[in-house]
């Protein structure tokens, strides 16, 4: 630090807050340490009594926390991200759009585990809109050295091959076959009840329903179902009913007989246990990523969030799941019913590290 006479100040940094008082009106930090003082800041001062101030005196290979918060800014941040000015040695992200956030874990980790580094994020793997908060970044003093930024931009960049921390996946237009299976439902002793309410999930996303197909216990007219939805331009078809252990259950089988590559059948997750999830290549002539295939146990038509509504946010971003990942998801899969449900402001299904 170095006192200099207020009226010289304009472009020094404080060294700490300045309180400014007036009576019966105020009283609090005017000035925050780390501010840069500017010429308008300087008759405010003067009239907060300040004629001279301690400011930080800059050296070189020093740097300041808003330049090393713009470092860390620059190691997180990727496409459909925005970034706001430093505030307080702090820099905030924010979405551009809706998707769904990524978060490279360990080398957010190597970031958090250097000292006097920090960047907070939402969980990963979890669906955000427009404009949502996604992480901030600062250092924890005042100024640190530009050797240790210098060498933290390394070892990252070794972990990540230059790629962000965070990455924001946008989602896509999908259209969407259902098959709702069950003979009780096919001969109409009962109503359909699990479609609109499978309707009501995908109406979140930007999706078109290119059909539904409803079909009796019989494993072969459910895989004639789901691949005539397939032909019809589906890219996801959604199996309602049949994923249990009775013997008339038999919409896995039916699925595996597309030639889809099951990825799991069972999670843990409750609700979900039964969830099937399955990829199928796209035709010969067909871009983009595989056709998906679900099947979803009877809770997804009940419960009032599920493993569906942990994996449709990835399915939308066309986001692979793996069933390394669906294994993950026990720590934290257990939904505990919530009488007023605040989903995704809670810890189901982001316990996993």
């Amino acid at each position: 630090m170095k006192e200099i006479r207020t009226v010289d100040a304009a472009g020094h940094v404080l060294c700490h807050d300045m309180t400014q008082i007036i009576p019966g009106s105020y009283k609090g930090p005017r000035f925050r340490k780390g501010h840069v003082v500017t010429e308008e800041d300087i008759p405010v001062l003067l009239s907060m009594g300040k004629e001279s101030l301690y400011v930080w005196e800059k050296t070189e290979g020093m740097l300041h926390e808003d330049e090393a918060a713009a470092i860390l800014r620059d190691l997180a941040m990727g496409p459909h991200m925005t970034a706001g000015e430093p505030s307080e040695g702090k820099i905030n992200l924010k979405a551009e759009c809706d998707g769904l956030l990524k978060v490279n874990s360990a080398a957010l980790r190597v970031i958090n585990s250097t000292p006097q580094m920090m960047i907070a994020t939402r969980f990963g793997d979890t669906k955000v809109r427009a404009g949502d908060l996604l992480a901030g970044t600062r250092i924890i003093p005042l100024i640190i050295e530009k050797e240790k930024m210098d060498d933290l931009v390394r070892r990252t960049h070794e972990m990540t091959g230059g790629a962000p921390v965070l990455e924001l996946k946008p989602f896509v237009h999908k259209k969407v076959g259902i098959v709702t299976t069950g003979s009780e439902v096919y001969h109409g002793r009962i109503e359909d009840r699990f479609t609109p309410a499978l309707i009501r999930k995908l109406e979140e996303y930007d999706t078109e329903l290119v059909g539904h197909e409803m079909t009796d216990d019989r494993a072969d007219m459910t895989t004639g179902a789901i691949l005539s939805l397939l032909d019809a331009g589906a890219q996801v078809v959604l199996c309602t009913g049949g994923m249990s252990v009775d013997p008339d259950d038999r919409t896995p089988l039916a699925i595996r007989n597309t030639g889809a590559r099951i990825v799991t059948y069972g999670a843990p997750v409750l609700p979900g246990a039964m969830f099937l999830i399955s990829y199928l290549p796209g035709k010969e002539d067909a871009q983009g990523p595989d056709r998906v295939i679900c099947g979803l146990p009877g809770c997804v038509m009940y419960a009032k969030r599920t493993i569906f509504d942990l994996l449709l946010p990835r399915i939308m971003a066309d986001d692979p799941v793996s069933a390394d990942q669906i294994s993950a998801l026990g720590e934290g899969g257990l939904c505990l019913g919530c009488d007023t449900c605040t989903y995704p402001n809670c810890g189901f299904g982001k316990g996993r590290l």
